[in-house]
């Protein structure tokens, strides 16, 4: 039974950047370019896959999905923050704000199985070259990129669920820059909140854990047989094709364990929304670049599809 005191909340105050007054617009700038960065690299990588026949095959339509689910969550979320950062009104309607979680931890978590799905396919391409063509088909690959699609579904709508079916009855202000799970729990009241944080934690911690140690169980083998390869030229060969997959791996994961095994002390304003920026917008601005720069493929792809049609329009 709420109190006099009390009334339901319709809408959220996003205050994530009220800490930074005279960078707002410096931000915006900062971001904005930063965004259209990735927006374009991920479409450049696409573009080149899908006009390139010979990257059809399943490491790059993997890649391909990679950078969908990318452009999808940085989309849920940059936008928004960018009107905010013009803005004085910085009001989110309820569903608005559910929506947003939602969609921002399906393509997040989409992109989490995607990159294990991908740590897998090396594993099979490195360790068992004989078997590829048989548990890596086009139909087995379109089937591991649906079950990813699946997991990050049921993976928002659980912790969207969750959240939302807490009361919310004042106050209305999340200290974030979009609808993140941790500030929304501190404007939760009843009996079941703490209970509910701990659910929704230990549930993304566990996911992120599972795809973690299968992505380093997946490298420890390759690992192993890499270092059982004659030739010096083999072994790079052969590691020259995870150098990409493998940094992104170690960037991604290494912002998520910061967000989610950080300690439980007292956190400002200012380091929640820095910390924010680094898995919103850091992370995504990177994949990008690592994929086009350390994969030597893609890379020289990218050079043959886009002089070409430079030298047809000069022509």
């Amino acid at each position: 039974m709420l109190g006099p005191n009390h009334t339901f909340v319709s809408e959220f105050i996003l205050i994530g950047f009220s800490t930074f007054p005279h960078l707002q617009l410096m931000f915006f700038l900062l971001f904005l370019l930063m965004y259209l960065f990735t927006l374009l690299g991920n479409l450049l990588i696409m573009t080149t896959i899908w006009g390139e026949r010979s990257l059809h095959t399943p490491m790059y339509l993997l890649l391909c999905a990679l950078s969908i689910s990318e452009i999808l969550y940085t989309f849920t979320i940059i936008p928004r923050m960018l009107a905010d950062l013009l803005s004085t009104h910085h009001s989110i309607a309820f569903m608005a704000c559910a929506s947003q979680m939602f969609f921002s931890f399906t393509f997040g978590f989409t992109h989490s199985f995607l990159l294990t799905v991908m740590g897998y396919d090396r594993y099979v391409a490195i360790c068992l070259p004989l078997r590829y063509n048989v548990l890596i088909s086009p139909h087995g690959c379109a089937c591991l990129v649906a079950w990813s699609w699946a997991g990050g579904s049921v993976m928002g709508l659980v912790v969207t669920m969750a959240i939302f079916h807490l009361t919310f009855c004042g106050p209305n202000e999340i200290y974030h820059f979009f609808c993140h799970v941790p500030p929304l729990v501190k404007l939760a009241c009843g009996s079941n909140v703490s209970t509910v944080a701990r659910g929704v934690g230990l549930v993304c911690i566990m996911a992120l854990l599972g795809c973690c140690l299968l992505i380093l169980l997946s490298y420890a083998f390759i690992i192993a047989t890499i270092l059982r390869i004659p030739s010096a030229e083999g072994r790079h060969k052969a590691f020259s094709t995870c150098a990409s997959h493998l940094t992104v791996v170690v960037v991604h994961y290494g912002f998520a364990s910061v967000v989610y095994l950080k300690s439980k002390g007292p956190q400002g304003l200012e380091g929640d929304t820095l910390m924010g920026i680094t898995y919103t917008v850091l992370t995504p601005f990177l994949s990008p670049i690592i994929f086009s720069l350390r994969n030597k493929e893609l890379k020289n792809a990218i050079k043959r599809t886009f002089l070409s049609k430079l030298l047809l329009s000069g022509s």
